[in-house]
């Protein structure tokens, strides 16, 4: 992923909610291939599609992070 979509990203709270696959998982910190393979196997963040675009909306995902997303323990 080059800069200007980190960029994009980043500022999608200001600018459209709604992210592409690169900025989605960006976003959340995945690989852009391991959340396309998330989407296939329907276990991901819920998407949309417009036209033939897949989009995911920022609260799609916020929500999708509390729900499977796993807190840090302290090491012993």
């Amino acid at each position: 992923m080059d800069e200007d979509e980190n960029d994009r990203a980043a500022r999608a709270r200001k600018g459209s909610p709604f992210l592409n696959t690169a900025q989605a998982a960006f976003y959340i910190g995945l690989n852009g291939r391991t959340l396309e393979n998330m989407r296939w196997k329907g276990v991901g963040p819920r998407f949309r599609r417009h036209g033939r675009f897949i989009r995911y909306h920022i609260d799609d995902l916020d929500a999708w992070s509390r729900t499977n997303g796993q807190a840090g323990r302290p090491h012993a």
